[in-house]
């Protein structure tokens, strides 16, 4: 059985460990728990509400299923918040 390993980043400041390979949207599911298609939209139709970018470049929804995260990076993950 192969090992998994694990690279190191920085989500909204804070160290993260995540699988080898694993991709944005891999990310944006474990934040919203929801399942994320390869479109970047909630299977379930609701409303995400997020951005995301790494090292300072915004990663565009339609790229989430395909940007693998490198190790060491610098995640920012912005929820929409309503009100005034």
């Amino acid at each position: 059985m192969p090992e998994i390993t694990e690279i190191e980043v920085q989500l909204n400041g804070q160290r993260l460990n995540l699988p080898d390979g694993a991709t944005v949207r891999d990310i944006v599911a474990g934040h919203t728990k929801k399942h994320i298609n390869e479109q970047g939209l909630a299977v379930d139709g609701s409303r995400l509400g997020i951005a995301l970018a790494i090292d300072g470049d915004v990663i565009p929804r339609s790229a989430w299923a395909s940007h693998t995260v490198a190790p060491g990076a610098r995640i920012d993950l912005v929820t929409a918040a309503q009100g005034g």
